[in-house]
């Protein structure tokens, strides 16, 4: 064999061992998500950012509409047919998962030592044994209004429950707006952004809820059905159709300069900022009496997390310890204003209004949403139902009594509290 025949192999087999070993780095991740409204902010900040870092792996972020996730998320892990990497809802939605052996252990992950315990509670064991989601970011509820509108009428920005219906009577007997723009028809925002976001102000945040999984409340108890008395007294204000009325709808009815206040989840804030054309700001939920200790809804929100029977699941964790570092909580916080960092380095807020709604972690005490840990595992459905009752209740069909009746009676079927 001629030298030159020797060197040709060797440089054969050198570039098809190169070629195999560029070949096996080759990785590309699909990403699992319900949050549709994000796909632009992926694939122009989140994932060149990534990608750049890491050239052998490349992602593809494919969501899935809101509603329809869970069934959709469900259904592909059963016929093994879902992405690498599973965006995780907080608390007992994801615990499901892990339980059913859809999530692996990211107790090892490297970045994890990047969050609190409380960070990580919406996606960790119950005994606090094991993570099984990156978590993501928090949101917070609260009251985000029509500045132009509230300088207008003279409004000062209320801090009480008297003070928000007096401002809530003011913008009615003008009449140039809808005083609050929200629906019923959808269920889940009379839930979400009505009772969830005033309710923990009268059932003490984290000492009522804590208490209602003990069994020493139960939902009809004063602090619990007192919220509702003041959403029944909302229907006033929400304007004409409003049973009718979307969640669309009512994102249209603000953003158009209809109505002059909108109760909220801070996630509302990117979409808000593209279509308002006026001057915007946020109030958390007023208390009951001056001087009352403030109680914000600061929800664990969303997380991600490793499929147990991806096929690449070593650079999908290379892709997690990224969301894990502070540079992702630094793109992310500021790419989606009103979604906060639950990494434990500061993160500081370019968006005025962002920068409103987390302020009030310095003031307020908070919460999780009340349904979210422990209570929803069972049928029927704690979260669900109170989506239900929480409509119920503005629209006048249920009194706030029935409706607690109903909900303590259904949670009473299959929740025994541990002594």
């Amino acid at each position: 064999m001629t030298r030159n025949l020797i060197k040709g192999l060797l440089l054969a087999t050198t570039v098809l061992g190169t070629a195999g070993l560029a070949q096996a780095q080759d990785a590309t991740l699909t990403i699992e998500s319900w949050r549709n409204d994000d796909l632009s902010i992926w694939q122009e900040k989140i994932i060149p950012a990534f990608e750049a870092k890491n050239p052998g792996i490349k992602v593809v972020f494919s969501p899935t509409a809101p509603t329809e996730y869970n069934a959709a998320l469900n259904a592909k892990l059963d016929a093994g047919s879902a992405g690498d990497l599973i965006t995780c809802r907080p608390f007992d939605a994801s615990l499901e998962l892990f339980n059913k052996g859809h999530l692996a252990s990211l107790n090892d992950l490297s970045g994890m030592e990047n969050f609190s315990d409380v960070a990580k509670s919406a996606w960790t064991t119950d005994d606090g044994a094991t993570t099984f989601c990156v978590p993501m970011a928090s949101v917070i509820h609260g009251f985000i209004y029509n500045k132009d509108a509230f300088d207008q009428l003279g409004i000062a920005v209320p801090t009480t429950e008297a003070e928000f219906f007096a401002a809530l009577d003011k913008i009615k007997a003008d009449g140039n707006y809808i005083p609050m723009a929200m629906g019923t028809k959808d269920l889940w925002e009379a839930a979400t952004m009505g009772y969830q976001n005033i309710g923990p102000t009268y059932w003490k945040g984290e000492e009522g809820r804590a208490a209602l999984i003990k069994g020493e409340q139960k939902l009809t108890d004063e602090p619990w059905v007192e919220p509702y008395r003041v959403l029944a007294k909302w229907k006033d204000y929400l304007g004409d159709g409003f049973e009718a009325q979307t969640y669309p709808d009512s994102q249209n009815l603000f953003t158009l300069g209809r109505a002059a206040i909108y109760p909220a989840g801070s996630w509302e804030i990117g979409l808000f900022n593209t279509q308002a054309q006026f001057k915007m700001g946020a109030f958390p939920p007023p208390v009951k009496a001056a001087g009352d200790t403030c109680y914000i809804s600061d929800h664990n929100d969303i997380g991600i997390g490793l499929n147990a029977k991806s096929a690449n699941s070593e650079a999908a964790k290379k892709f997690l310890s990224f969301v894990a570092s502070p540079e992702f909580a630094d793109i992310y916080a500021n790419s989606l204003p009103g979604f906060f960092s639950l990494n434990s380095t500061a993160v500081k807020m370019a968006d005025p209004l962002a920068q409103e709604f987390v302020s009030w972690r310095e003031k307020c005490k908070p919460t999780i949403r009340s349904t979210y840990q422990i209570l929803s595992r069972g049928t029927p459905n704690l979260e669900n139902e109170t989506w239900t009752e929480s409509a119920n209740v503005i629209n006048g069909t249920d009194t706030p009594e029935a409706a607690a009746e109903k909900l303590q009676k259904g949670l009473d079927s299959w929740y025994k509290p541990a002594k």
